[in-house]
This record gives C-alpha cells, structure tokens and sequence, in this order.
C-alpha cells in the first residue's frame, strides 16, 4: 500500500480522510445474527465483535484467516535515567530472540495462526532523552509512522500491533499524560518490575518532560514526537494504516494504547476499526481504555508487552466469527423458533 505522507501535517491529512465500516454488510449481519440457532444475545459480547468485524471486513460472514502480528522494536535515550529494571541493551537481545522463536509472543502468534514479522528501528540510534530535548525530530518521527505503516501486509484480515523498547512505558506515561492530563504519578507504573525508587525516578522523567515541552503539548502528534518513541510511532502508523485498509486491529497493553490514543486525539473516531485486545496490570492501561471507551476482551493481569495480550485474543475474535458466520439459521437447520 502506498504511504501517503510525508510530514506530521500530511499524516494528519490522512487521518481526517480514513474509511468508516460498511453499514450495509454489518446491518446483513446482524440480520443474520436475528435468525441463528440460539437464544437472541446469548453468545453475549461475542455477538458484537462479529458485527464488528462484519462491517470492516464488508461481509455479513466475517472470518479471520490471515491474521498479523507485527512487533516494533526501539531505543529510548531516557533510559540512561534510571527508569527501567533492565539495561538497553536487552532491546537488542529480545529482537534476537524474536527473530530465533524463542519469546513468548512467537509462541502466541503461531497458537493463534498469527504471521508475525519483527521490525527493528534504529537500534543503534536511540532517541533523545526527553527531559532534555525531544524524542525525535519529525523526520525521525515520520520514518517511524511510515515503517508502521508499510509494515501491514497486503491480505492481512486481523492486525496486532506490539513492541519490544527498554524505557517505553516512560515514554508511553508521558504521553498518555500530554494527551489526557495529570502528572508523573498518575501514569506510570512498575513496568519491568522497578522498586520504589525506579518508580520515583520514572515520575520525575514524566513531569520534567511535560514540563519541557509544554508549549508543544496541544498537539497530540507533536506529542508523540517529543515524548514518545520510535516505536510508539511504528504502532500508529501500523493502525493507521490497518484502518486504510479497512483492517480490523487488537490493541495490546500500556504502550501500544498510548500509541493509538495519539490517533483518537488527533482525529476522534480514527479508531473505530479497533478493539481492546485486553486490559493489562499497569494501572495506566484501564485509564486509557477508560478513556477511549474501549472495553478489554481479557483481563489476566499481564505486563509483558509485546503484543502478547492482544495476541491472546485473537483466539476469542475467531472464536466469535466462526459461531456467527458458520451457525445455521433456524430455516437452515429446521429448528422451531427463529
């Protein structure tokens, strides 16, 4: 798929002309929906993921037989503070092993029939500590939303974005407080496991950073720029380009909801094509899912990251299509009620 842009104010064009759902092909589904050999609404929430995907898919018999996990990888410069219980290095060595099979995310992908490709972003170039400078310039920012963007594949029918960046979920507080307002504290959480002392040096990098680049913080797009990471700005291009596509998304934990929120802010509505996959224990997650009206599939209490929560869904978002596209009708079945 081409990449339409070229500049934050060309993206930001593009998030304003984005495709709706096709109305037609949910209201044939949930028509279908009416006459299938069950109780009306008793396959519960299920029963509206289907409709869901019905009108983003643009049939009344959706299915999920290609789906994709993509996983972005990034530096962060404000990890030299201090905020994360691992050392950047360990960005590197998770992609390693993300490309070997070995992580938790590869076994999830192929659990749920998941592609899954891995895309590294200037490892050996990580961004600016924020509390001194931005994160990134917008040529930096924009080389990232567009590697997001170009990393959907063509043919892809479900779409899960994660990321792999030592220091994101600083990054990800930080910018969930641009968006949304608070401070530090009430955004940021243990992460990779920090003590009291991580946590109060992770607070500290929020504020000072908001406090920065306030002047710049009412745009949710210069936002991601300053305080954000590569990474971040992969995963918005890569649901943005999903929903160019008309491809429904999963949404995973604390960081990828950060990223997408940055899209809702900018444009409200932009995503409508997609779901939370779930709600995971960082406390900042439920604010964001509260806050862009996303209720979770799953709540297991996970923490990982790497696209793992909403790739745990998948299963649940097949599971629903293949009831309501491969139940018989009552006609069809010769049942009495329907």
């Amino acid at each position: 798929m081409t990449i339409p842009f070229d500049s934050l104010e060309t993206f930001r064009a593009v998030l304003t002309s984005l495709p709706g759902p096709d109305l037609a092909a949910r209201e044939a589904a949930a028509a279908r929906d009416a006459v299938l050999t069950k109780p009306p609404g008793s396959l519960g929430r299920a029963e509206e993921i289907a409709l869901w995907a019905a009108g983003w898919q643009g049939t009344d018999r959706p299915r999920i037989t290609a789906p994709q996990v993509v996983i972005f990888a990034g530096n962060h410069g404000i990890a030299a503070r201090g905020v994360s219980a691992f050392p950047p290095e360990v960005t590197v060595q998770m992609v390693a092993n993300f490309d070997a099979g070995g992580a938790a995310i590869n076994q999830l992908a192929r659990a749920a029939g998941a592609v899954m490709d891995v895309v590294a972003l200037d490892l050996d170039r990580p961004t600016a500590d924020f509390t001194e400078a931005p994160a990134m310039s917008e040529a930096d920012c924009v080389a990232a939303l567009r590697a997001g963007w170009d990393a959907v594949r063509d043919g892809t029918d479900l779409l899960v974005a994660g990321e792999m960046g030592i220091g994101n979920t600083t990054s990800a507080a930080a910018v969930a407080a641009a968006l949304y307002g608070g401070t530090g504290a009430d955004w940021v959480g243990r992460g990779t496991g920090v003590d009291e002392a991580g946590l109060a040096r992770k607070a500290a990098a929020v504020d000072a950073g908001l406090a920065l680049h306030a002047a710049a913080l009412t745009d949710p797009l210069e936002a991601l720029r300053c305080l954000g990471g590569r990474e971040l700005a992969a995963m918005a291009g890569a649901i943005a380009a999903a929903r160019m596509a008309r491809v429904p998304v999963l949404l995973d934990g604390f960081i990828c909801t950060a990223a997408a929120a940055v899209l809702d802010k900018a444009v409200p509505g932009a995503l409508d094509h997609v779901l939370a996959g779930h709600r995971g224990a960082e406390p900042g997650h439920g604010k964001l899912l509260a806050a862009l009206g996303k209720d979770p599939i799953l709540d297991l209490g996970l923490r990982l990251g790497e696209g793992s929560g909403a790739a745990m869904a998948i299963g649940v978002v097949k599971a629903a299509l293949e009831c309501h596209s491969g139940m018989a009708t009552f006609a069809e079945a010769g049942v009495s009620g329907g």
